[in-house]
């Protein structure tokens, strides 16, 4: 078969599976317009309950050892229990209210300089962030954020509280109206990256398993038809449809929400890419086999439920046991949505998002390698 008739081969492959999509009303809604519905409806009236551990930043360069008299110093060195860091992740400063009604609030305090504090409050890690300035605690957060707000209030109500301070109790808040810093800015990457899991997930793993259990695929072995051509070009309809889903809810976001992208908008498209490739490798490897439909519905629940819950997709992972961040880490989805979420609200750029790329390319690559070897046709 000469190279120009595969081509066209794998191009008839193509369009006769966006046909078939396309055919399938449901596609519309469940692709286009539900992602765009949640967004709104999150974006506008999404509040999540009140932590019991909340993670503060404290500018550090703002607290010099002469300052006794200080609001912020006073209270982290005489109030506060005092723990020494094991790493640079660690707390140096812990509070707790305790409220036998309630639940307790325990907050700790995280030194660290501006930069870093303002790349994870876009992340999502501390909401809060604490800096002595001329005898005043000031506040910086989000005034959308009603965790934050709610942090605000707890701790500007015991910071210098019952104590006769030669400064008196001065305080100042300092919104933060910086792109990034909002709620909906860490919400909508999150969606764009489930949708590219949960598309790919389905409408390629499902998609196979299904024509296996109505003998579809049964009929294409007596085609000349390559296996490896039929899965490329379910893949590439499938990246196809991702991508306009994608770009959709993004304008929409954009407009709506008068978002804006940060960081290189060429190395999110390849990270974007990466992470179908990623979702598309596994996909193919968990319907390489069950010709079961109710099989393959519980296999994929296994891969899509673990990781919707636990990546970061709607409150931030680090709300999770210390030892179990470094496994999440891990997972596909959260290196996706890591990445787009970076280059959307911190300007990452290729250097950035580089080992991610490679990794989920790699696991695209491996899972995809191996489906291809063990996939059957009935």
């Amino acid at each position: 078969m000469s190279k120009l008739l595969r081509l066209n081969q794998l191009w008839l492959l193509t369009l006769s599976l966006f046909r078939e999509i396309l055919r399938e009303p449901g596609v519309l809604f469940w692709g286009i317009l539900f992602p765009i519905l949640m967004t709104l409806g999150l974006g506008l009236a999404f509040s999540k309950k009140a932590d019991v551990i909340r993670k503060v930043a404290v500018i550090s360069d703002s607290l010099a050892p002469d300052k006794d008299s200080a609001n912020l110093h006073y209270f982290l060195d005489k109030k506060c229990e005092q723990s020494l860091p094991v790493d640079k992740d660690d707390y140096n400063w812990k509070f707790e209210i305790r409220d036998e009604k309630l639940g307790n609030s325990v907050f700790l305090f995280y030194p660290m300089d501006w930069d870093k504090s303002m790349v994870l409050l876009k992340r999502g890690t501390i909401n809060l962030i604490l800096k002595e300035s001329e005898g005043k605690t000031e506040y910086h957060f989000d005034p959308l954020n009603s965790d934050a707000e709610l942090t605000y209030m707890k701790l500007s109500g015991i910071i210098g509280d019952g104590e006769v301070l030669p400064e008196g109790k001065a305080s100042e808040i300092r919104p933060l109206t910086l792109s990034g810093t909002r709620y909906i800015d860490f919400l909508v990457p999150g969606l764009i990256t489930m949708g590219v899991m949960m598309s790919s997930m389905w409408g390629i793993s499902y998609g196979i398993i299904e024509k296996r259990s109505k003998k579809l695929l049964r009929r294409l072995v007596a085609t000349p038809m390559k296996k490896s051509h039929f899965l490329m070009a379910l893949i590439t309809v499938r990246v196809t449809m991702n991508f306009i889903e994608a770009l959709v809810l993004l304008l929409f976001a954009l407009i709506t929400f008068n978002m804006t992208i940060q960081g290189d908008i060429s190395a999110m498209v390849l990270m974007f890419l990466a992470g179908n490739f990623a979702f598309a490798g596994i996909a193919v490897f968990v319907s390489s086999h069950t010709s079961n439909t109710e099989v393959g519905n519980g296999l994929i629940n296994f891969v899509v439920m673990p990781m919707m819950v636990l990546s970061g997709i709607f409150f931030s992972y680090h709300n999770f046991p210390d030892w179990s961040i470094p496994v999440i880490q891990k997972f596909p989805l959260t290196m996706l949505t890591d990445g787009i979420r970076s280059i959307f609200n911190e300007g990452a750029g290729y250097q950035e998002v580089a080992i991610p790329i490679l990794t989920l390319t790699a696991t695209g690559a491996l899972f995809f390698g191996i489906g291809l070897k063990i996939f059957k046709w009935h």
